[in-house]
């Protein structure tokens, strides 16, 4: 019999924290054994599912509830001011963690590979839990052999902090490798507004949209001679990340060191 693996959500009152609290109780093979907010006073878990029977407990601080739980794997959807700390936390206890939220620099997803090898645990660091997505960034890789010239759109929420968003930073390392060459600007060109071509990663253009009405979306378009090719994922709710976020919970207690994107567990 395979053993249920124990499951703490962080952030659990957020939009993705929500959805995952209804995920881990729904699977088979994953035990919700507690949840930390910050914004938790007197919170239950049964706020979330709806269920009056469930008197398992928000915990406010993440140290206590690592002190007090006996855990298997962690997920963390809080903010990105408080993710990187929380992961190091989880980390010196010995303890997997699956990171949800985007907005950690090469910097510090270095200094969390090298402290989970020192724990000998994993951490993934996901930056789009959509399998839709992570197929979206494979095409786009591969379209990027025969075009150099590409921009890529991305569109989420309005209370998204971050941007670009981890996904299409993502995409552009991974087109990065693979495009023969970096096209020239054309002489003369300028912005009458800052910002106006949008932000750069490795010389490829992202624009960020941030509006009411969105959830998570994305479009990489190439451009060559008389042709273009727009390669797009849409998510139009967090059920989408589900799949996605059980398949790497389920992964990581199976994994020492760091893993970046979804792709590397598919």
């Amino acid at each position: 019999m395979v053993k249920e693996l124990q499951v703490l959500v962080v952030g659990a009152l957020g939009k993705m924290g929500r959805e995952t609290v209804k995920a881990v109780k729904g699977s088979d093979d994953l035990v919700l054994v507690g949840a930390v907010d910050v914004k938790a006073v007197n919170a239950r878990i049964s706020d979330i599912t709806g269920d009056e029977n469930d008197r398992l407990m928000i915990w406010q601080d993440l140290d206590l509830a690592l002190d007090s739980l006996e855990l298997d794997v962690v997920v963390d959807f809080t903010n990105p001011q408080a993710v990187f700390n929380n992961a190091r936390s989880v980390l010196r206890h010995g303890i997997p963690c699956v990171i949800g939220t985007t907005g950690l620099g090469d910097r510090e997803i270095k200094e969390l590979d090298e402290l989970a090898r020192e724990n000998h645990t994993g951490v993934a660091v996901i930056p789009n839990f959509a399998i839709g997505a992570v197929l979206m960034m494979r095409f786009a890789e591969e379209a990027s052999r025969h075009f150099k010239d590409v921009e890529i759109i991305e569109l989420h929420h309005d209370n998204k902090l971050d941007a670009p968003s981890g996904t299409s930073i993502k995409t552009a390392e991974m087109i990065d490798r693979n495009r023969p060459g970096t096209p020239s600007a054309p002489l003369g060109q300028f912005e009458k507004y800052p910002g106006a071509r949008g932000g750069q990663v490795n010389g490829i253009r992202i624009h960020s949209v941030r509006l009411p009405g969105l959830v998570a979306h994305q479009e990489v378009l190439f451009g060559g001679q008389g042709q273009t090719l727009t390669i797009r994922h849409d998510s139009y709710n967090r059920e989408s990340f589900m799949p996605g976020v059980i398949l790497t919970l389920q992964k990581i207690v199976d994994i020492k060191g760091l893993v970046y994107g979804l792709e590397h567990l598919i």
